[in-house]
């Protein structure tokens, strides 16, 4: 049996702003930083046999804190790499609302058939990432492995895994630090735990988003 664990990186000041991050290579923040630390402890309890993590900081960064209590090296890897939202990139949301009003609409209410000007669509996510993780899969046999990404990488992930594809992309929540898990065995992948954040809850003043 071999477990598939996806974790969305700690929070940014471009997240807690809504701007959208695309390929901006944005530090973890204050606060992500204590999510990514408070991510390696809760995962330091259980043993990982490979880390694979997005090139940019803010995963890597996360990715460091699960790797440093399992004595592992992160695995970067521009599959995993964030959403390309080219002309979006560096926007706050609510310019974007006014700005591409249409288009933005139709990224709600038909995520699969949008592609981001100047950056990519939904589909180039899957073909990208799903190959590798499945290649991941097959190479790693059995124990645990952990990709360490970000929303839209994620979420197109776990829609695809399920058999969803990606118009089902907004029917998924995943907030920063958000663990989700998945079984795979028996010629079946099967989704245990989403969106799981629940290491967080002890500590005040820490809060997640979908963003």
């Amino acid at each position: 049996m071999l477990e598939i664990i996806l974790t969305r990186h700690g929070e940014t000041d471009l997240n807690a702003g809504e701007i959208f991050r695309g390929l901006a290579d944005a530090e973890l923040n204050e606060t992500g930083l204590r999510q990514a630390e408070l991510l390696g402890e809760y995962l330091g309890n259980e043993k990982i046999d490979i880390i694979y993590s997005s090139p940019l900081k803010r995963a890597v960064k996360t990715a460091e804190t699960i790797a440093r209590r399992q004595a592992l090296d992160v695995n970067t890897v521009r599959n995993l790499i964030d959403f390309d939202y080219g002309e979006w990139q560096g926007l706050p949301l609510k310019e974007i609302k006014d700005k591409y009003e249409e288009l933005y609409r139709d990224w709600q209410d038909t995520p699969e058939q949008v592609r981001i000007p100047g950056g990519e669509s939904l589909e180039d996510v899957r073909n990208r990432a799903m190959p590798f993780v499945e290649d991941a899969v097959m190479r790693c046999g059995e124990g645990k492995i952990v990709f360490v990404s970000h929303r839209v990488v994620h979420k197109v992930l776990i829609c695809n895994l399920l058999g969803l594809g990606n118009a089902r992309f907004w029917n998924i929540r995943l907030d920063t630090g958000g663990i989700s898990r998945f079984n795979c065995g028996d010629g079946k992948i099967v989704l245990t735990s989403h969106n799981d954040t629940s290491y967080l809850k002890p500590v005040k003043n820490i809060h997640t988003g979908d963003f």
